[in-house]
């Protein structure tokens, strides 16, 4: 069974006007319950971690900041949300959820979550909407478990995945690959083991064809015996903040490419959902959606 996690703290509340879509964390659950994809069964609920599985990768300063609300005002607009325990909760219960989704992979194949792919997320620092990075401390989780050895990490998200490219800078375990607008944040970027960007419109043939050129080799160079897949579906054209040009149907091309990909290697992935900002939520949740359908269609 398609294991997902979730839980409502997911859709924080945000002043009025802001520009992240936190009401598809309602929406897409309730889309997947509703056309009949998923069940109540397929969804589970993060609880609060140790804080030691946080600090294998945040540092202790940082994550104290957090807890007690005593970050500093520039650090805070650089994460982009108003600080709130709430808020700091909510990012634990998203990093447990990708730990024992992780778990599930393990057993199925497969597992997902709703929320994550917080990949501007450093070790020290917070920003772009990403608090605590979810798939890092996933791979920590796994490899402290002796669950995996050696993990790829593939960010096929818009953004470059700057905060884990850093996290896992000399680190020969994990390997980071992001595939990402060449012009688009992070302006400053950071060196992921391979990183390939993209040019402003990239189409769906061409996105295709350099990411169907590029997954297989990898796998083979690098043998890894667990994926984290960043399923962003701001590549779509319509997005407000992604400057390529794919269809909804080129993004659901993406999703069964890689899954297909680590079911025939018969390597457990991980997803998280990453970013998503079209400015009708309905091409989002759709878009979302197809990885959850496709990750029934493929495994179960």
């Amino acid at each position: 069974m398609l294991k997902i996690a979730f839980h409502p703290i997911y859709k924080h509340p945000l002043p009025e006007g802001h520009r992240f879509p936190m009401l598809k964390y309602e929406l897409l659950p309730e889309q997947l319950i509703y056309e009949g994809t998923c069940n109540a069964a397929n969804f589970f609920e993060p609880t609060i971690p140790d804080d030691a599985s946080i600090l294998r990768v945040h540092t202790s300063e940082y994550f104290n900041h957090l807890k007690n609300l005593t970050l500093d005002s520039k650090a805070v607009r650089k994460i982009g949300f108003p600080l709130s325990d709430m808020l700091v909760k909510r990012e634990v219960m998203i990093a447990d959820g990708t730990m024992k989704a992780s778990e599930y992979a393990l057993k199925n194949g497969i597992a997902m979550n709703i929320a994550g792919g917080t990949h501007h997320a450093y070790a020290d620092s917070g920003e772009g909407f990403c608090i605590l990075n979810d798939q890092a401390i996933g791979a920590r989780y796994l490899q402290d478990k002796g669950l995996a050895k050696k993990i790829l990490i593939v960010d096929l998200d818009v953004h470059q995945g700057n905060g884990t490219a850093k996290i896992f800078q000399n680190d020969p375990s994990v390997f980071t690959f992001s595939m990402h607008g060449k012009a688009n944040y992070p302006f400053k970027k950071e060196q992921s083991d391979l990183d390939i960007a993209l040019e402003n419109g990239c189409d769906d043939d061409t996105y295709l064809s350099i990411l169907s050129d590029t997954l297989p080799k990898l796998i083979a160079a690098e043998q890894p015996d667990f994926i984290y897949y960043l399923s962003g579906v701001d590549v779509i054209a319509s997005d407000k903040l992604g400057k390529l040009s794919l269809s909804i149907e080129g993004c659901k091309a993406r999703d069964r490419y890689v899954l297909q990909t680590c079911k025939d290697h018969n390597i457990p992935v991980m997803c998280s959902m990453g970013g998503g900002y079209s400015p009708d939520i309905k091409i989002i949740i759709e878009a979302h959606a197809n990885t959850f359908r496709l990750a029934q269609e493929l495994y179960f």
